[in-house]
């Protein structure tokens, strides 16, 4: 199975799952923004903590988040060799031209890697326990003031949400394509750079045919069925806000005061 996690939606029954799509949306963005507070050990542990309780409350394994993190680990990691080696300040463990490794940089290297951990925690939270449409409709009606100002808020909404629903799609056809490759004796990791890039190619012309195609298919599918926009339409799915939604920004109006307690501790 494919380790691309985006877009997937793992049905439940879970306190995460029943929340009001809207309030998981801003809460997540909302999270995203508070972690950049966090600026020492106990803000991040405390972020960890939550970010974990989090998901047992969500009743999805943690084997799946740790897949979400997994196709980005090399570009965490491309990130935190950087600020290790280029960020200066304290003891300055080993140098070499422009290059160095200080305290501080590797203090602000573990912070690095934490946070993009705990954003894409929080990011597949939100995708494995909402479903596109959902996020889609949260999003159109969170921009709906944006309407004043003559933005397409209808017509983003459902771009997302048909991005969001072929992601899963389309990195299943290319696990299917690649293996059909490697079936005909293509090598995808084997190498120089040069050849490695010539693997792909075979690997990309399907892929966007295939793309190509869905997408046409869709389109007459929606032309069928009589789609001109979100004006005027009624909503089969609608949703409350409710208690649980209020207890989940109380939450993390708390998670926000205990860290700004330790950015001074």
């Amino acid at each position: 199975m494919n380790k691309i996690i985006l877009g997937r939606y793992i049905p439940g029954a879970s306190f995460v799952h029943r929340l009001d799509p809207r309030s998981k949306l801003i809460l997540s963005f909302f999270f995203i923004v508070v972690i950049f507070f966090a600026n020492n050990v106990q803000s991040y542990l405390l972020l960890g903590v939550f970010t974990l309780f989090c998901v047992y409350l969500s009743k999805i394994s943690l084997a799946f988040f740790i897949k979400g993190v997994r196709p980005l680990i090399w570009l965490i990691l491309f990130t935190v060799v950087l600020q290790i080696f280029f960020t200066r300040g304290g003891q300055v463990y080993w140098q070499f031209g422009p290059f160095s490794v200080t305290h501080f940089g590797l203090v602000n290297g573990g912070f690095v890697f934490c946070r993009f951990v705990l954003i894409i925690f929080m990011s597949t939270l939100l995708t494995l326990t909402t479903a596109p449409l959902e996020i889609a409709s949260a999003l159109e009606a969170l921009m709906l003031p944006l309407k004043k100002f003559k933005v397409p808020v209808y017509e983003i909404s459902l771009m997302i949400s048909i991005a969001l629903r072929f992601v899963p799609t389309l990195m299943d056809e290319t696990e299917k394509i690649m293996n059909a490759q490697r079936s005909r004796g293509v090598n995808f990791g084997e190498g120089s750079l040069i050849k490695q890039l010539k693997a792909v190619v075979p690997l990309l012309i399907p892929l966007f045919v295939g793309a190509f195609n869905r997408a046409e298919d869709l389109a007459t599918a929606m032309e069928a069925r009589g789609y001109r926009g979100g004006e005027g339409r009624t909503k089969y799915r609608v949703h409350f806000w409710k208690r649980r939604d209020t207890l989940s920004c109380v939450l993390f109006g708390l998670l926000t005061l205990l860290l700004l307690f330790l950015r001074n501790w």
